[in-house]
């Protein structure tokens, strides 16, 4: 069995966070070929939620699908309260996009830009949540403030990166999409972006829907994991709940009097307390070693993979065995 964490009612979550990204049974059917086979999910207003999954694994429709650029087989959704294949462009303005790539408007300035895209939510505008965010905050935030004036043809591969990420919250959206946010940025610039990302949180109280095959960032940005296998959600909670299920046991490290001891256990917090309980200030060296997340992913999807296996076998094997 895969760790699932419960599921709240129709306008909260489990933990009484206010959902703002309701997926119950979604499927997708391209021709003769089911991609997704019954995906349910829930996203909590100011929740940073990580989707990974194997490339085909439909996790480019499902995100498709919550923004509202392509229509579902079946399934209900909603998206800040309404139906993505049919909301308005009020509910639009509430949702920012990070696309992997976007190469229009190379002849822009970086501000022209930003102005011209934030004049489009002036209208959409209310008292909690001003529209669109300043310019200046917004370049300061991303680190594109000293090339304001630059045309875009001319930024670097990352520099455009970040006008990604400009464009995508000038918003100032309630639920925010983000495609491999960090494809092409260097170490510190990966480190600022994850800042914006928490600030996102911290002052605007946006929700974030993120895929990414950096299993680290998810680890570092994500309240939750969710990992999409086989057309369905297969594993769904925090990295440290996901790693438990998958392994069970941590790995605990230390020294005491020159002598050097290993311990796996699955409560790693209870033994280390005890530990020190019995000997105090002659542990050394102590060491806690939980399973990686790219580790557990691994685990989690072969998992998935050998018991889908089993069940395609086993029909083959009914099927032969019929008069």
């Amino acid at each position: 069995m895969y760790y699932i964490l419960e599921q709240g009612g129709d306008e909260l979550m489990a933990d009484g966070r206010e959902t703002v990204v309701d997926v119950r049974d979604l499927r997708m059917r391209y021709g003769a070929k089911d991609v997704l086979t019954g995906v349910d999910f829930q996203v909590g207003r100011g929740e940073v939620v990580a989707l990974l999954g194997p490339n085909g694994a439909g996790k480019t429709t499902t995100i498709e699908i919550l923004e509202g650029f392509r229509a579902r087989s079946d399934g209900e959704v909603q998206v800040l309260g309404a139906d993505p294949a049919t909301a308005s462009e009020e509910w639009r303005a509430g949702i920012g996009i990070v696309l992997q790539s976007w190469r229009d408007h190379g002849r822009w300035n970086v501000r022209a830009l930003l102005d011209h895209l934030g004049s489009y939510y002036e209208p959409y505008s209310t008292a909690d949540r001003r529209r669109p965010r300043d310019t200046d905050e917004l370049l300061a935030a991303v680190g594109l403030t000293d090339l304001a004036g630059r045309r875009i043809a001319k930024l670097s591969g990352g520099e455009r990166r970040r006008l990604d990420v400009a464009i995508g919250i000038v918003g100032r959206p309630e639920l925010l999409f983000l495609d491999e946010p960090t494809a092409g940025f260097d170490p510190e610039a990966r480190r600022d972006f994850h800042d914006i990302v928490h600030g996102l949180v911290d002052l605007d109280d946006t929700s974030i829907l993120l895929t990414t095959h950096d299993l680290s960032e998810a680890e570092k940005l994500a309240d939750r994991i969710l990992i999409l296998s086989g057309g369905r959600i297969v594993a769904n909670g925090s990295a440290a709940q996901l790693a438990r299920e998958a392994a069970g046991k941590s790995e605990v490290r230390w020294s005491r009097g020159g002598e050097h001891f290993v311990h796996a256990d699955e409560d790693a917090t209870s033994f280390v307390r005890g530990l020190f309980a019995q000997y105090g200030e002659e542990i050394e060296d102590l060491e806690v070693t939980r399973t990686s997340l790219e580790e557990t992913y691994m685990a989690l999807v072969r998992r998935h993979e050998s018991e889908a296996a089993a069940v395609v076998g086993e029909g083959h094997a009914m099927e032969g065995a019929r008069p």
